[in-house]
Order: structure tokens, then C-alpha cells, then sequence
């Protein structure tokens, strides 16, 4: 499948493919594989996440000097990812864009109280981001969490986000949904110029 993926996009290099752990460590482009999130800083080189549930999430300096791709899952968000992703950029934060790709929906994602917790319990805005459902769980919105982190990290132009892979089952993998599934591959680089 990966062979395919870089042959029907036509891209200009292997991408550079990550062991995800659902943790907030950020890859330069030579630094190993064993991380949630890659920059890359010249033409030609792919950052990929794989996800299936989980939010990916890709970032653009505006300037052109760097991308980055980060897989942010309800773990990943809480222990920092795309504040580390937005740190690993050498401009302001204010200088990047970012896209939220597809992930589960607030209507499908329901969540114990450890999840709810670790947000709530850090900034307290967070409780908009999830719905009590009965006692001791919420439906929790992945896309509002990640907002809110990106626009308190600096970042203001955040575009997409609001599809749910539970729920379009025609377009996207859900691991939540079929258990053993594939995954669905988010990919950006930087063209020669």
C-alpha cells in the first residue's frame, strides 16, 4: 500500500514515516521514527501520519520554510503535540496554518472521565469540549480540543475539520468502529521551487 500511495501521488521522495505512540515527541526529518510528529524543513521531503480515529493534523509556515504533519489522538493532545509541533517551527506561531484533517466526531466519541479530566484539570475552557452523556462519561470533540489548543499556542488560521470516520464509514477508516482496520495517510510536503 505504501508503494501505491507514493506511485498514484506521484511524490518526490519515500515520506517519512513515524512509529506513532500516541505520546508529544516532534522528528526533524533525519531524527529516527519513534515520535507523533515530523517537521521537515527542505523541498521534497514527506511528512505522513497514519490515522484511523485519531486527529492529524498538518502545519504550514507561511513563509514556505517548513511543514509538518502530527497525529494527535485524545493522549497525544493532552501531553502536547501540536504545541511542541507549533514549537519546533523557527517562526512565530502566528506565521503558521494549520488543517485538521478527518477523526471521530463529538457525536461518536465518547470518553471516561480520566480523558475529560486530563483536559479540564489543566484549562478549565476545556469543558466545552465535551458533552455529558450519563454518569462518568462524555462525548468528547477532538477538533474543539485541538482549536482551542492551537489558538492558545498562537496559531489563528486553523481550517477544516468537523468530518467523523465512525460515521462515514464509505469514506474513512474507524478503528472505534471496526475494531482491526486500516488507516488513512496524511502527507505534506514542500515542491522545489
Amino acid at each position: 500500500n505504501r508503494r501505491l500511495l507514493r506511485e498514484v501521488l506521484d511524490l518526490p521522495a519515500e515520506p517519512l514515516w513515524l512509529e506513532q505512540v500516541h505520546g508529544a515527541d516532534v522528528l526533524e526529518e533525519a531524527a529516527g521514527c519513534r515520535g507523533d510528529a515530523r517537521i521537515v524543513r527542505r523541498p521534497g521531503q514527506v511528512a505522513v501520519v497514519l490515522t484511523a480515529d485519531c486527529l492529524p493534523v498538518l502545519f504550514a509556515a507561511r513563509d514556505g520554510r517548513a511543514v509538518a504533519a502530527a497525529h494527535a489522538g485524545w493522549r497525544g493532545l493532552a501531553a502536547g503535540i501540536l504545541e511542541r509541533t507549533v514549537e519546533a517551527f523557527d517562526c512565530a506561531p502566528d506565521a503558521l496554518m494549520a488543517w485538521l484533517g478527518p477523526a471521530i466526531g463529538p457525536q461518536a466519541f465518547e470518553v471516561g472521565e480520566e480523558v475529560r479530566a486530563a483536559f479540564v484539570d489543566e484549562d478549565p475552557r476545556a469543558e466545552v469540549a465535551f458533552v455529558p452523556v450519563r454518569p462518568g462519561h462524555w462525548l468528547c470533540d477532538l477538533y474543539r480540543l485541538a482549536r482551542l489548543r492551537l489558538e492558545t499556542a498562537g496559531v489563528a488560521s486553523i481550517h477544516s475539520g468537523g468530518r467523523c470516520t465512525f460515521s462515514e464509514c464509505e469514506l474513512f477508516y474507524s478503528y472505534r468502529r471496526d475494531g482491526r482496520t486500516g488507516r488513512m495517510a496524511s502527507l505534506i510536503w514542500m515542491e522545489e521551487s
